[in-house]
Protein backbone atom coordinates (compact mmCIF):
# COMPACT_ATOMS: atom_id res chain seq x y z
CA UNK A 1 0.00 0.00 0.00
CA UNK A 2 1.35 3.54 -1.19
CA UNK A 3 2.19 6.35 1.41
CA UNK A 4 -1.30 8.28 -0.52
CA UNK A 5 -3.46 5.18 -0.05
CA UNK A 6 -2.35 4.61 3.42
CA UNK A 7 -5.34 4.87 6.13
CA UNK A 8 -5.40 7.42 8.49
CA UNK A 9 -3.73 7.51 11.65
CA UNK A 10 -6.50 6.84 14.26
CA UNK A 11 -7.67 3.86 11.53
CA UNK A 12 -5.98 0.95 13.84
CA UNK A 13 -5.98 -2.23 11.54
CA UNK A 14 -4.63 -5.81 13.76
CA UNK A 15 -1.74 -8.12 12.62
CA UNK A 16 -3.60 -10.61 11.64
CA UNK A 17 -6.07 -8.84 9.42
CA UNK A 18 -3.67 -6.61 7.38
CA UNK A 19 -3.81 -9.09 4.51
CA UNK A 20 -7.41 -9.72 4.71
CA UNK A 21 -8.43 -6.37 5.12
CA UNK A 22 -8.58 -3.04 2.91
CA UNK A 23 -9.46 -0.43 4.25
CA UNK A 24 -10.53 2.22 1.18
CA UNK A 25 -12.85 5.59 0.52
CA UNK A 26 -16.40 4.89 -0.56
CA UNK A 27 -15.71 7.35 -3.80
CA UNK A 28 -12.66 5.24 -4.75
CA UNK A 29 -14.77 2.12 -4.28
CA UNK A 30 -17.67 3.47 -6.57
CA UNK A 31 -15.15 5.16 -9.41
CA UNK A 32 -13.27 1.87 -9.60
CA UNK A 33 -16.58 -0.51 -9.90
CA UNK A 34 -17.62 2.28 -12.81
CA UNK A 35 -14.46 2.21 -14.62
CA UNK A 36 -13.95 -1.05 -14.20
CA UNK A 37 -17.35 -2.25 -15.73
CA UNK A 38 -18.05 0.97 -18.67
CA UNK A 39 -20.08 -1.03 -21.36
CA UNK A 40 -19.71 1.04 -24.61
CA UNK A 41 -22.88 1.60 -27.10
CA UNK A 42 -22.34 -0.43 -30.57
CA UNK A 43 -22.58 2.61 -32.45
CA UNK A 44 -20.90 3.37 -35.78
CA UNK A 45 -20.72 6.27 -38.36
CA UNK A 46 -18.02 5.97 -40.30
CA UNK A 47 -14.31 4.47 -41.07
CA UNK A 48 -13.27 5.23 -37.57
CA UNK A 49 -16.13 2.67 -36.84
CA UNK A 50 -13.56 0.48 -38.25
CA UNK A 51 -10.90 1.14 -35.71
CA UNK A 52 -13.17 0.74 -33.36
CA UNK A 53 -14.61 -2.82 -33.77
CA UNK A 54 -10.64 -3.66 -34.32
CA UNK A 55 -9.92 -2.30 -30.55
CA UNK A 56 -12.32 -4.40 -28.84
CA UNK A 57 -11.27 -7.59 -31.15
CA UNK A 58 -8.28 -10.34 -29.52
CA UNK A 59 -5.51 -7.93 -30.88
CA UNK A 60 -5.78 -5.13 -28.72
CA UNK A 61 -8.49 -6.80 -26.26
CA UNK A 62 -10.78 -3.84 -24.73
CA UNK A 63 -11.81 -7.33 -22.30
CA UNK A 64 -8.79 -6.35 -19.72
CA UNK A 65 -10.93 -2.99 -19.23
CA UNK A 66 -14.48 -5.17 -18.62
CA UNK A 67 -15.70 -3.27 -21.95
CA UNK A 68 -15.71 -5.93 -24.15
CA UNK A 69 -19.68 -6.03 -23.69
CA UNK A 70 -21.18 -3.65 -26.44
CA UNK A 71 -24.77 -3.20 -25.34
CA UNK A 72 -26.97 -2.64 -28.71
CA UNK A 73 -29.45 -0.66 -26.18
CA UNK A 74 -28.80 2.41 -25.00
CA UNK A 75 -30.47 2.08 -21.84
CA UNK A 76 -27.88 -0.64 -21.21
CA UNK A 77 -24.51 1.62 -22.19
CA UNK A 78 -22.45 4.13 -20.20
CA UNK A 79 -20.41 5.00 -22.65
CA UNK A 80 -21.08 6.86 -26.53
CA UNK A 81 -18.11 6.65 -28.58
CA UNK A 82 -18.98 8.90 -31.71
CA UNK A 83 -16.75 6.83 -34.37
CA UNK A 84 -16.72 8.87 -37.80
CA UNK A 85 -18.41 11.35 -39.86
CA UNK A 86 -20.84 13.52 -38.27
CA UNK A 87 -24.15 14.59 -40.96
CA UNK A 88 -26.67 17.12 -39.99
CA UNK A 89 -29.16 13.94 -40.89
CA UNK A 90 -27.36 11.91 -37.88
CA UNK A 91 -27.60 14.63 -35.28
CA UNK A 92 -30.85 13.99 -34.09
CA UNK A 93 -30.62 10.18 -33.94
CA UNK A 94 -27.68 10.24 -32.02
CA UNK A 95 -28.98 13.21 -29.41
CA UNK A 96 -31.85 11.20 -29.07
CA UNK A 97 -30.00 8.24 -27.97
CA UNK A 98 -27.97 10.04 -25.87
CA UNK A 99 -30.40 11.32 -24.09
CA UNK A 100 -31.96 7.02 -23.50
CA UNK A 101 -28.77 6.65 -22.05
CA UNK A 102 -28.54 6.60 -17.84
CA UNK A 103 -26.67 8.57 -16.00
CA UNK A 104 -23.59 8.50 -15.33
CA UNK A 105 -22.49 8.21 -19.22
CA UNK A 106 -19.69 9.93 -21.00
CA UNK A 107 -19.33 10.80 -24.64
CA UNK A 108 -15.73 9.78 -26.48
CA UNK A 109 -15.35 11.76 -29.95
CA UNK A 110 -13.07 9.32 -31.92
CA UNK A 111 -11.56 11.20 -35.13
CA UNK A 112 -11.07 14.37 -37.06
CA UNK A 113 -14.48 14.21 -38.23
CA UNK A 114 -16.65 13.82 -34.93
CA UNK A 115 -14.10 16.46 -33.31
CA UNK A 116 -14.29 19.54 -35.85
CA UNK A 117 -15.52 18.26 -39.57
CA UNK A 118 -12.52 16.74 -40.62
CA UNK A 119 -12.06 16.95 -44.69
CA UNK A 120 -15.63 17.40 -44.77
CA UNK A 121 -15.71 20.67 -42.49
CA UNK A 122 -16.64 22.41 -45.29
CA UNK A 123 -19.45 20.62 -46.57
CA UNK A 124 -22.89 21.82 -47.07
CA UNK A 125 -24.23 18.85 -44.56
CA UNK A 126 -21.48 17.88 -41.74
CA UNK A 127 -21.49 18.90 -38.34
CA UNK A 128 -18.17 20.78 -37.17
CA UNK A 129 -18.07 19.11 -34.32
CA UNK A 130 -20.27 16.96 -31.77
CA UNK A 131 -19.61 18.51 -28.83
CA UNK A 132 -22.01 21.20 -30.18
CA UNK A 133 -25.00 19.40 -29.79
CA UNK A 134 -23.86 16.91 -26.20
CA UNK A 135 -21.12 17.21 -23.60
CA UNK A 136 -17.78 15.18 -24.61
CA UNK A 137 -15.68 14.09 -22.55
CA UNK A 138 -12.45 12.70 -23.84
CA UNK A 139 -11.24 13.53 -27.76
CA UNK A 140 -9.48 11.16 -29.88
CA UNK A 141 -7.29 12.51 -32.60
CA UNK A 142 -6.36 11.25 -35.96
CA UNK A 143 -7.84 10.26 -39.18
CA UNK A 144 -8.85 7.20 -38.61
CA UNK A 145 -7.01 6.88 -34.83
CA UNK A 146 -5.50 3.60 -34.41
CA UNK A 147 -6.94 1.11 -31.89
CA UNK A 148 -4.03 2.39 -29.68
CA UNK A 149 -5.46 6.11 -29.81
CA UNK A 150 -8.61 5.05 -28.78
CA UNK A 151 -6.79 3.15 -25.88
CA UNK A 152 -5.38 6.06 -24.62
CA UNK A 153 -8.49 7.90 -25.09
CA UNK A 154 -10.16 5.23 -22.49
CA UNK A 155 -7.53 5.59 -20.31
CA UNK A 156 -7.93 9.23 -19.87
CA UNK A 157 -11.61 8.80 -19.44
CA UNK A 158 -11.12 6.16 -16.61
CA UNK A 159 -8.50 9.06 -15.12
CA UNK A 160 -11.36 11.26 -15.38
CA UNK A 161 -13.80 9.20 -13.69
CA UNK A 162 -11.34 8.16 -10.65
CA UNK A 163 -11.41 11.83 -9.92
CA UNK A 164 -15.02 12.36 -9.42
CA UNK A 165 -16.77 12.38 -6.05
CA UNK A 166 -20.19 10.90 -5.12
CA UNK A 167 -20.94 13.75 -3.31
CA UNK A 168 -20.10 16.47 -6.47
CA UNK A 169 -21.28 14.77 -9.27
CA UNK A 170 -23.84 16.18 -11.27
CA UNK A 171 -26.44 13.42 -11.70
CA UNK A 172 -26.84 13.22 -7.88
CA UNK A 173 -27.13 16.92 -7.50
CA UNK A 174 -28.94 18.62 -10.39
CA UNK A 175 -32.68 18.13 -10.00
CA UNK A 176 -33.74 19.53 -13.27
CA UNK A 177 -33.90 17.16 -16.08
CA UNK A 178 -30.42 17.12 -18.13
CA UNK A 179 -32.38 15.78 -21.04
CA UNK A 180 -31.06 17.74 -24.21
CA UNK A 181 -33.45 18.90 -26.72
CA UNK A 182 -33.65 17.12 -29.86
CA UNK A 183 -32.58 19.18 -33.12
CA UNK A 184 -34.63 19.52 -35.72
CA UNK A 185 -33.73 19.05 -39.18
CA UNK A 186 -35.29 21.41 -41.52
CA UNK A 187 -33.54 23.36 -44.71
CA UNK A 188 -30.89 23.55 -42.24
CA UNK A 189 -29.93 22.00 -38.69
CA UNK A 190 -31.69 24.08 -35.54
CA UNK A 191 -30.97 23.59 -32.34
CA UNK A 192 -33.67 24.70 -30.03
CA UNK A 193 -31.47 26.03 -26.93
CA UNK A 194 -30.13 28.99 -29.48
CA UNK A 195 -34.05 29.91 -29.53
CA UNK A 196 -33.65 32.96 -27.36
CA UNK A 197 -30.05 34.13 -28.64
CA UNK A 198 -31.46 34.00 -32.42
CA UNK A 199 -34.27 35.97 -31.64
CA UNK A 200 -32.36 38.65 -29.46
CA UNK A 201 -30.20 38.74 -32.89
CA UNK A 202 -32.67 39.33 -35.04
CA UNK A 203 -34.49 41.80 -32.90
CA UNK A 204 -31.35 43.93 -32.77
CA UNK A 205 -31.05 43.30 -36.45
CA UNK A 206 -34.52 44.29 -37.28
CA UNK A 207 -33.52 47.90 -34.35
CA UNK A 208 -30.52 48.61 -37.03
CA UNK A 209 -32.29 48.58 -39.62
CA UNK A 210 -35.03 50.26 -38.81
CA UNK A 211 -32.50 53.22 -37.38
CA UNK A 212 -30.61 53.44 -40.47
CA UNK A 213 -33.52 53.36 -43.17
CA UNK A 214 -35.77 56.23 -41.03
CA UNK A 215 -33.08 59.23 -41.94
CA UNK A 216 -32.51 58.03 -45.22
CA UNK A 217 -36.34 58.04 -46.21
CA UNK A 218 -36.51 61.21 -44.73
CA UNK A 219 -33.63 63.10 -46.59
CA UNK A 220 -35.10 61.23 -49.36
CA UNK A 221 -38.79 62.20 -48.89
CA UNK A 222 -37.27 66.02 -48.61
CA UNK A 223 -35.46 65.95 -51.63
CA UNK A 224 -38.02 64.60 -54.19
CA UNK A 225 -40.67 68.00 -54.25
CA UNK A 226 -44.47 66.93 -54.21
CA UNK A 227 -46.01 66.18 -57.48
CA UNK A 228 -48.76 68.49 -58.40
CA UNK A 229 -52.14 66.07 -58.99
CA UNK A 230 -54.53 67.28 -61.56
CA UNK A 231 -58.14 67.03 -61.08
CA UNK A 232 -59.77 63.79 -62.92
CA UNK A 233 -60.84 64.16 -66.21
CA UNK A 234 -64.16 63.02 -66.46
CA UNK A 235 -65.04 60.47 -69.40
CA UNK A 236 -67.29 62.06 -71.94
CA UNK A 237 -71.24 61.17 -72.16
CA UNK A 238 -72.48 57.77 -74.15
CA UNK A 239 -72.80 54.36 -74.71
CA UNK A 240 -70.24 52.28 -73.29
CA UNK A 241 -71.30 49.27 -75.13
CA UNK A 242 -70.67 48.48 -78.82
CA UNK A 243 -73.87 47.92 -80.94
CA UNK A 244 -74.64 44.67 -82.99
CA UNK A 245 -73.68 46.79 -86.06
CA UNK A 246 -70.36 47.62 -85.21
CA UNK A 247 -69.65 44.16 -83.93
CA UNK A 248 -70.65 42.71 -86.92
CA UNK A 249 -68.38 45.19 -88.80
CA UNK A 250 -65.11 44.72 -86.58
CA UNK A 251 -65.96 40.67 -87.37
CA UNK A 252 -65.91 40.96 -90.97
CA UNK A 253 -62.89 43.51 -90.62
CA UNK A 254 -61.16 40.30 -88.91
CA UNK A 255 -62.02 37.53 -91.32
CA UNK A 256 -61.04 39.84 -94.19
CA UNK A 257 -57.55 40.20 -92.59
CA UNK A 258 -57.07 36.62 -91.77
CA UNK A 259 -57.92 35.72 -94.93
CA UNK A 260 -55.36 38.02 -96.71
CA UNK A 261 -52.83 36.68 -93.87
CA UNK A 262 -53.38 33.58 -95.06
CA UNK A 263 -53.03 34.10 -99.14
CA UNK A 264 -49.87 35.91 -98.11
CA UNK A 265 -48.13 33.10 -96.42
CA UNK A 266 -49.62 30.63 -99.00
CA UNK A 267 -48.04 32.36 -101.68
CA UNK A 268 -44.45 32.61 -99.69
CA UNK A 269 -44.55 29.15 -98.96
CA UNK A 270 -45.24 28.50 -103.50
CA UNK A 271 -42.47 31.02 -103.88
CA UNK A 272 -39.73 29.07 -101.39
CA UNK A 273 -40.73 26.09 -102.56
CA UNK A 274 -40.07 26.70 -106.75
CA UNK A 275 -36.92 28.32 -105.88
CA UNK A 276 -34.90 25.22 -105.13
CA UNK A 277 -36.01 23.11 -108.43
CA UNK A 278 -34.88 26.36 -110.15
CA UNK A 279 -31.31 26.44 -108.71
CA UNK A 280 -31.65 22.63 -109.13
CA UNK A 281 -31.78 21.96 -112.92
CA UNK A 282 -28.58 23.73 -113.90
CA UNK A 283 -27.12 22.56 -111.21
CA UNK A 284 -27.74 18.97 -112.46
CA UNK A 285 -27.05 20.35 -115.93
CA UNK A 286 -23.78 21.38 -114.61
CA UNK A 287 -22.91 17.87 -112.97
CA UNK A 288 -24.39 15.78 -116.27
CA UNK A 289 -21.47 17.62 -118.48
CA UNK A 290 -18.65 17.17 -116.20
CA UNK A 291 -19.25 13.82 -115.66
CA UNK A 292 -19.60 13.35 -119.75
CA UNK A 293 -15.88 15.38 -120.06
CA UNK A 294 -14.64 12.88 -117.63
CA UNK A 295 -16.01 9.74 -119.39
CA UNK A 296 -14.56 11.23 -122.54
CA UNK A 297 -11.02 11.36 -121.07
CA UNK A 298 -11.16 7.77 -119.70
CA UNK A 299 -12.29 6.74 -123.41
CA UNK A 300 -9.83 8.24 -125.36
CA UNK A 301 -6.84 7.02 -122.62
CA UNK A 302 -8.56 3.63 -123.75
CA UNK A 303 -8.54 4.26 -127.48
CA UNK A 304 -4.75 4.82 -127.07
CA UNK A 305 -4.31 1.43 -125.71
CA UNK A 306 -6.55 -0.41 -128.53
CA UNK A 307 -4.62 1.34 -131.19
CA UNK A 308 -1.49 0.17 -129.53
CA UNK A 309 -2.75 -3.34 -129.39
CA UNK A 310 -2.81 -3.71 -125.73
CA UNK A 311 -6.59 -2.90 -124.64
CA UNK A 312 -9.14 -4.86 -124.49
CA UNK A 313 -11.79 -3.75 -127.14
CA UNK A 314 -11.12 -2.66 -130.17
CA UNK A 315 -10.33 0.59 -132.41
CA UNK A 316 -14.26 0.91 -133.53
CA UNK A 317 -15.40 0.05 -130.60
CA UNK A 318 -13.89 2.36 -128.34
CA UNK A 319 -14.11 5.35 -131.42
CA UNK A 320 -18.13 4.38 -130.98
CA UNK A 321 -18.41 4.74 -127.32
CA UNK A 322 -16.05 8.04 -127.63
CA UNK A 323 -18.74 9.51 -130.57
CA UNK A 324 -21.55 8.92 -128.28
CA UNK A 325 -19.82 10.49 -124.95
CA UNK A 326 -19.36 13.60 -127.55
CA UNK A 327 -22.96 13.81 -128.50
CA UNK A 328 -24.17 13.03 -124.63
CA UNK A 329 -21.60 16.42 -123.48
CA UNK A 330 -22.47 18.77 -126.45
CA UNK A 331 -26.02 17.80 -125.13
CA UNK A 332 -25.57 18.67 -121.27
CA UNK A 333 -23.52 21.56 -122.34
CA UNK A 334 -26.91 23.09 -124.89
CA UNK A 335 -28.72 22.35 -121.66
CA UNK A 336 -26.78 24.97 -119.57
Amino acid sequence: MSESEAPHPSIVVPNELKNNVFVTTLDKLYNWSRKSSMWPMLFGLACCAIEMICTAASRYDLARFGMEIMRPSPRQADLMIVSGTVTKKMVPQIVRIYNQMAQPRYVISMGACATGGGPFKEGYNVVPGIDRYVPVDVYVPGCPPMPEALLHGILKLHEKVEKQSITNVAWYRNPESDMIPVPVLGPDLFDPRRAPEIKAKLAERLAAAQTVTTPVAEAVAEAIPTPVVSPTPTAPAGPTRLTPEEIEARRQAALTKRAELQAQKQTQTVAASAAPVATAAPAATTKAAQIEEMRIQALQRKLELARSGQGKQTVAEVEKLLEEARARYEKAKAAQ
